[in-house]
């Protein structure tokens, strides 16, 4: 590939924000030369490194090996035993944690319930030993599709527990994409509830679990919690109570001791084709991984109150709301419903109320906020807050300068992490303790971590220039496999590359050895020879004071081979040509003539997945003028996607 080809870079961020000297004296990692040392320490000798690493972790017996085989297929603690569920519940237990809050959670319509750490050991126990009772076996597999409520963190750790792997479905997915991963996974068990809370509505999920099990043979029970009360079809001899099972099961259940490479969970994640895939993690390698990012990127300490808004049902859930924190023995917030139920004040309402000190969202949460308005936040007093988070997608400068000085009150560290489902945790993100902040740029590799960015060639590429986002060494947390499909596994993550894991992104590193994620490869516009990465284009959009969120993609142009086409979602204002023109200028005057949007269409809002990324394969059919034939079960609304499509000019 020549360098001619390579992604071409246009955006230009230059603010930069230091650690603040009080967060960095008390950080767990406190400089520069302290993340340097480990940092080369896990280049030069990843054996060593994470060996020591792994003493953070309570092992029945010692791994013989740490680190075993080149990647795609390393291996990782041969030899050692251990329990995901012991390390995040029994060893909290021989200390004062026992009395500590495990998990804060808020439902929906505003009902709450704390659980101890010796609280939740006695419910995951419990369900361990029913799961046990129903013929659940290690190495079975459960099906977990359920809304936010303590029962699917108690399911997840029971599965650990027992050594039956959780394969968890974010409840909401269609009765058809519940079949599928049933199916593919060859569930015995499914765990769910009558429904769930969503914008004061009830999500039956009772109902598409019946709907499924037409199509799912191998599932033989079903257990349901009762969460909303509303009515469901109970099957005899299939079909169980949560609370029955529960209220003669024994609270004594020892944690089974497992392989490091056991399998932990699956967790079904959408490809280009219609077939999910069944991405796997095992125990110990990811627990150490999700361990040590939690107490290095969010600084956890005893006393933080710990918020990640995700859904458990997607990688960030399992990994920032269950294994990693707890593991830490943090105190977790959980939220069962919508950012803006009953109001738009909804998450600030609840930083208050629990005092909140690390909150971790998403971009696309935030560009929300920023439409909703600061009138929200500044209702509340959010002065419990030391450390802020994104994750799910690069984000753009402005957004982060709102979360900067909006939220953060322009005192807290903003760490923006990127990583995968594939990775099982964070890869590079600031330290909070040490990094000074750039706008934008998800910073420097983690310890462990060692990418490069290079040509289509495999060629490393000079500083500032774009190319694809590789991992040239193995680490602990990664994927070990795609389930029943090893061939599309190498296929998929390791042979874009020679000896690299393709992470599908582009990227750029600038003069100061900060990553700028580009976004998705596939997300490249080739304007006249020029490729350009739409994020860029996004930036610059939503740096327009009118413009709530866009969304960039490609279409075939004739002329230039590929036009740029901007979906743009307001803050108020109605779509008018003028304001398209406006915003035409806007985006010649910051990017240059190169990025002039060829079309620019306002819509209400964009198609999302339920974990709230913006799913731009489907705006590229609609802007080429395609039926599309891509997955779509994660999306959120089919609505929004016949209402852009009515919109057609």
């Amino acid at each position: 590939m020549s360098a001619e080809n390579n992604i071409e870079s246009v955006l230009n961020e230059n603010r930069s924000f230091a650690p603040p000297a009080t967060f960095s004296e008390a950080a767990n990692i406190s400089s520069e030369e302290q993340y340097q040392q480990l940092w080369q320490h896990a280049k030069d000798d990843p054996a060593g490194f994470w060996g020591e690493m792994a003493e953070n972790l309570t092992w029945f017996q010692r791994p013989e090996s740490i680190m075993d085989g080149e990647m795609p297929n390393t291996k990782w603690f041969t030899g050692g035993k251990i329990n995901v569920s012991y390390n995040c519940l029994d060893r909290h237990l021989e200390t004062d944690r026992r009395n500590k809050a495990a998990l804060i959670w808020e439902g929906e319509p505003g009902d709450t319930r704390v659980l101890r750490y010796q609280d939740l050991h006695r419910e995951v126990c419990r369900f361990a030993n029913v799961l046990k009772d129903m013929g659940v076996e290690t190495g079975d597999r459960v099906t977990l599709y359920m809304p936010m409520i303590p029962e699917l963190t108690i399911a997840m750790l029971a599965c650990a527990r027992i050594g039956a792997i959780h394969s968890i479905i974010f409840g909401g997915f269609s009765a058809e994409a519940v079949a599928d991963r049933n199916n593919d996974a060859q569930a015995r068990v499914v765990v769910t509830a009558d429904g769930g809370w969503r914008r004061g509505k009830e999500i039956p999920l009772k109902a598409a679990v019946d709907a499924s099990l037409d199509k799912s043979p191998t599932v033989e029970k079903v257990v349901v919690v009762r969460r909303t009360g509303g009515d469901v079809d109970m099957v005899p001899d299939r079909d169980f109570w949560w609370h029955d099972l529960m209220d003669g099961a024994s609270a004594d259940c020892d944690a089974v001791q497992l392989d490091s490479e056991h399998p932990l969970f699956i967790l079904y994640t959408s490809g280009s084709t219609g077939k999910p895939k069944g991405v796997l993690h095992t125990s110990a390698g990811y627990l150490l991984g999700t361990t040590m990012t939690s107490k290095w990127v969010f600084d956890l300490k005893e006393e933080d109150t710990y918020w990640c808004t995700a859904d458990i049902g997607w990688i960030t859930g399992h990994s920032y709301i269950c294994y990693g924190p707890l593991s830490n023995g943090a105190s977790v917030v959980m939220y069962e419903g919508a950012p803006n139920w009953p109001d738009e004040g909804r998450f600030w309402e609840i930083v208050e109320k629990y005092q909140v000190s690390i909150f971790y969202t998403a971009p696309t949460a935030i560009r929300a906020f920023i439409k909703w308005g600061n009138q929200w936040p500044e209702k509340y007093d959010l002065s419990s807050l030391r450390l802020l988070g994104t994750v799910g997608e690069p984000i753009n400068p402005e957004a982060w300068m709102w979360y900067h000085e909006v939220i953060g009150q322009q005192r807290c560290p903003i760490v923006d992490t990127w990583w995968q489902t594939e990775t099982g945790g964070i890869m590079i993100s600031p330290l909070p303790g040490v990094t000074p902040t750039k706008p934008g740029s998800c910073a420097k590799p983690l310890p462990g971590v060692v990418p490069d960015i290079v040509s289509e060639a495999g060629v490393s590429l000079d500083v500032n220039q774009g190319g694809l986002l590789v991992m040239k060494q193995p680490w602990p947390h990664m994927l070990r496999t795609l389930y029943g499909d090893h061939d599309r596994f190498i296929e998929t993550y390791f042979s874009t590359i020679e000896d690299c894991y393709f992470a599908g992104d582009g990227a750029r590193r600038d003069e100061d050895g900060y990553i700028w994620v580009m976004g998705r490869v596939d997300d490249v516009i080739n304007v006249s020879g020029h490729r350009l990465s739409t994020m860029e284009v996004e930036s610059s959009l939503v740096a327009h004071e009118k413009v709530a969120e866009a969304a960039v993609v490609g279409f075939p142009h004739e002329i230039k081979g590929e036009g740029i086409c901007c979906f743009v979602t307001l803050k108020d204002d109605d779509g008018t040509d003028d304001l398209k023109a406006e915003l035409t200028r806007h985006v010649r005057q910051q990017i240059g003539a190169l990025a002039t949007p060829d079309q620019i269409r306002f819509g209400a809002s964009l198609p999302k997945t339920r974990s709230g990324k913006i799913m731009r394969r489907l705006l590229r059919d609609i802007a080429a003028g395609r039926e599309s034939t891509q997955d779509t079960t994660t999306l959120e609304d089919f609505s929004v996607l016949a209402k852009l499509r009515e919109d057609e000019d």
